[in-house]
């Protein structure tokens, strides 16, 4: 009798729990996730791109911590030569979590950076190929930066996002105002 009762109880359990659908933590504070994006730049976007590396850390109520460093390419024209236009910045912000749904599958972000680093152009050739002279110069860049996202989880540790960002930089001899758009994979710990 005491054997039968056992084995009722362990098929009545695992039953139960291969019925109930069991979901891992998202979002939890203190985890962190290695972030990488890549996309256009919204100004001419032939051959104009950019990539970032981040690390994220959560915080309360699925907001969390960036810290990331990116590289941005814009071709700038020049009769029929394309001048390249290199920055190479790092970036920390902090991002809201605006709307998810219940499960935390899908969520709009969107928040604030601070950026910083080095903007240089014609990788610092200041001569051109006809003898004509670049009159921008290299230099360190600042700014600040807003970032909106749609975030999904398509397993418990990979999130899938899309981005828009734009930054407005101070020190630039070129365009101040830096629009760009993305698509990016984030690996959570």
């Amino acid at each position: 009798m005491r054997n039968t009762t056992r084995i009722l109880i362990l098929t009545l359990m695992l039953t139960v729990v291969s019925i109930v659908k069991l979901n891992a933590q998202r979002l939890v504070p203190g985890q962190k996730g290695i972030e990488v994006s890549t996309g256009l730049l919204a100004a001419n976007v032939n051959q104009n791109y950019f990539v970032n590396l981040a690390l994220t850390v959560q915080s309360k109520q699925g907001n969390y911590w960036i810290w990331g460093a990116e590289y941005a390419k814009q071709n700038s024209s020049y009769k029929n030569w394309r001048l390249p236009i290199e920055t190479y910045t790092g970036e920390i912000g902090y991002i809201f979590n605006f709307l998810s749904d219940p499960q935390k599958v899908i969520s709009l972000n969107g928040g604030l950076l601070a950026t910083g680093g080095y903007e240089t152009i014609n990788r610092g050739d200041s001569t051109l190929q006809d003898g004509g002279i670049i009159l921008n110069s290299d230099n360190f860049i600042y700014g600040v930066g807003g970032r909106l996202s749609v975030e999904t989880y398509i397993t418990d540790r990979f999130v899938i996002l899309i981005q828009g960002k734009v930054k407005a930089f101070w020190g630039t001899d070129v365009k101040q105002f830096r629009p760009s758009a993305g698509i990016g994979l984030r690996f959570n710990f």
